[in-house]
């Protein structure tokens, strides 16, 4: 397995940081690595925001699922996605004045646009992450930056068409950190299908999930009501508080989006 591969393979989520700093160089590497990520068209549809004052940090901490971690990594980006330079760019090239005089309406931004922005955040922010990893730096991406958006937009100053998409937390990984075993992934059959899409099968699930049934339920505390992982992560994580308030937030980043 060659370098690339290696540390492809064994990145996993790191929660908790030795307390020492992720050096200049070494973020400007993380933040060139991911504007040199795929990007549809070439147009980068994209922007980076470095948190580093602590008090955003600690606020963060809040908005985001009250995960304390966020607080104490070293490095905070977040990925948004970002249509609002593009937009402007064409405002300043005389978009408005050339539709007028031709006859056509003008178009903005809406919900395809917005998608595809997500993609090219989210390729960037996976780059990141794994330029990071080469480097033996941790990562952890934080998806409850899509919750209280209008919270983040007024932190941010966040436009019509920049929205946060991921939030990735940075840092070198504690002992424990780097001594926790990776989780383990489902079996590519249950995932990758030829040519088409296909539904699986009661037995194929309970072959699928055997193993997180096993990590999930194993040692925790027996809950009646809740006997298997898919009704514990239903509860625990699909029709949790924070899923319901995502929701929320996600209708309110659409509903600004094509305002």
């Amino acid at each position: 397995m060659n370098p690339v591969l290696e540390t492809i393979h064994q990145r996993k989520s790191v929660r908790a940081y030795e307390d020492k700093p992720v050096p200049e160089e070494v973020r400007d590497v993380i933040l060139k690595s991911a504007m040199r990520a795929p990007t549809a068209g070439n147009m980068m549809l994209y922007s980076i925001i470095e948190v580093s004052d602590q008090e955003a940090k600690n606020k963060l901490v809040e908005t985001c699922d009250n995960q304390p971690f966020i607080a104490e990594a070293p490095l905070v980006l977040i990925f948004l996605a970002d249509y609002q330079r593009w937009y402007d760019y064409f405002m300043v090239s005389g978009v408005e004045q050339f539709c007028e005089e031709k006859g056509i309406l003008m178009v903005k931004p809406e919900e395809g646009d917005l998608f595809l922005a997500c993609c090219d955040a989210l390729i960037a922010a996976q780059t990141a992450v794994i330029a990071a990893e080469s480097m033996g730096v941790g990562s952890c991406f934080i998806g409850d930056i899509l919750e209280n958006y209008e919270i983040h937009r007024e932190m941010f100053a966040l436009p019509q068409y920049a929205v946060p998409i991921c939030m990735v937390c940075f840092g070198y990984p504690s002992k424990e950190q780097k001594e926790r075993e990776r989780t383990e992934r489902f079996g590519e059959e249950f995932i990758v299908f030829k040519n088409r899409y296909r539904n699986l099968g009661d037995d194929e699930f309970k072959e699928m999930y055997a193993g997180m049934h096993e990590r999930i339920m194993a040692g925790s505390a027996e809950i009646s009501d809740q006997p298997n992982v898919g009704l514990r992560m239903y509860k625990r994580k699909f029709s949790a508080d924070y899923a319901v308030e995502m929701r929320r937030s996600v209708r309110a980043i659409l509903d600004g989006w094509t305002a």
